[in-house]
C-alpha cells in the first residue's frame, strides 16, 4: 500500500531524513520507533505532504504522491493524526469531525455518507458523542486525542498515520487508545504508528523500524525488535523482559503501557 524509497527531507538547509526506505502492506500495523529528534515526525509530515521531499519516492496505492498537496493525499485515502492533536479549540467536537470529512465530501461525499462516518466515530469513541456540542478546547488531553483520531477517520482513510498518540496522555487513556488501534486493525485498517513509547507501539504492531538520526538502523517483526538487546536497552528499559514475561503477552496484542 505504501512504499518509500530513498526519501530525503528536512527544513531549509537542514537535512533530517537521509535516504529512508520503508514499506507498509495492506492490513498491517507498522511501528516506527526512535528517540526524540530522530526524524519520525518529519517522515510522517513528508508522507502527508506537509513537507516537500528533497529526494526519493513516495508511492501510495501504486501511485506516486511525492509533491502532492496534503488535501489531495487525504482524498486518495492517506490521513495523519498529528503530534499534539491540533484540534480546532473554538469549534465543537462535531464541527471538528465535519472538518475531517471535508476532502472526501468535496470528492464524492453525501449527507447520508457523512452521517454514517460520524456514527462510526461515535461508536468508537462514545465520549465524543456525549460531548458533540462541547468546544474542543475544553476537552481533556485524552479526549482531544480521541477527537484527532476521529477527525482523521472521517475521511475514510485506507492508511491511517498516527504521530505520538500516547504523548501527554494518562496511562489509562493510552491503554484505551491502543485498544482502539487493535479494533481498527481487526476492522482491516492499515496503520503506521510513530512513537517514543516503543513498548506500546511494538505490542500493537506487526513489524517495526528503528530510526536514528534520520536513517533506518534496524527493522524486523515486532517480536524480533522486542527481543533485540539493543532495542531493549535503548527504548524498552532494562525491566522490559521481566515485565513482558510476567504478563505473558503475545506480539501484536494490546498491553497496558508502562508510562
Amino acid at each position: 500500500m505504501l512504499r518509500i524509497l530513498n526519501l530525503e527531507a528536512g527544513y531549509g538547509p537542514l537535512r533530517v531524513l537521509k535516504g529512508i526506505s520503508i514499506h507498509v502492506s495492506p492490513g498491517e500495523v507498522v511501528a516506527i520507533i526512535g528517540s526524540n529528534g530522530a526524524g519520525k515526525t518529519t517522515l510522517l509530515k513528508t508522507i502527508a505532504g506537509i513537507l516537500q521531499p528533497q529526494a526519493g519516492s513516495i508511492v501510495f496505492d501504486q501511485a506516486e504522491i511525492r509533491g502532492l498537496a496534503t488535501e489531495k493525499i487525504v482524498a486518495r485515502g492517506c490521513s495523519l493524526v498529528p503530534e499534539g492533536r491540533h484540534v480546532f479549540n473554538s469549534l465543537t467536537v462535531r464541527e471538528n469531525l465535519l472538518v475531517g470529512a471535508y476532502a472526501r465530501r468535496r470528492r464524492k461525499g453525501s449527507a447520508p455518507d457523512f452521517a454514517q462516518s460520524l456514527e462510526n466515530v461515535y461508536r468508537l469513541f462514545g465520549v465524543l458523542r456525549e460531548r458533540s456540542h462541547q468546544l474542543a478546547g475544553t476537552l481533556s488531553g485524552g479526549q482531544q486525542q480521541m477527537l484527532a483520531i476521529g477527525r482523521a477517520l472521517m475521511s475514510r482513510p485506507r492508511l491511517l498515520m498516527m504521530d505520538e498518540p500516547s504523548l501527554g496522555v494518562a496511562p489509562l487513556v493510552v491503554r484505551d487508545l491502543y485498544a482502539t488501534v487493535e479494533r481498527l486493525r481487526r476492522d482491516g485498517m492499515t496503520l503506521l504508528l510513530v512513537e517514543q513509547n516503543a513498548r506500546a507501539a511494538l505490542a500493537a504492531a506487526d513489524r517495526g523500524y528503528v530510526v536514528e538520526t534520520g536513517q533506518i538502523v534496524l527493522e524486523g517483526t515486532s517480536r524480533e525488535l522486542r527481543d533485540n538487546p539493543e532495542v531493549q536497552r535503548a527504548y524498552l528499559g532494562r525491566e522490559y523482559r521481566r515485565i513482558d514475561e510476567e504478563d505473558n503477552h503475545e506480539p501484536g496484542q494490546p498491553v497496558q503501557p508502562q508510562v
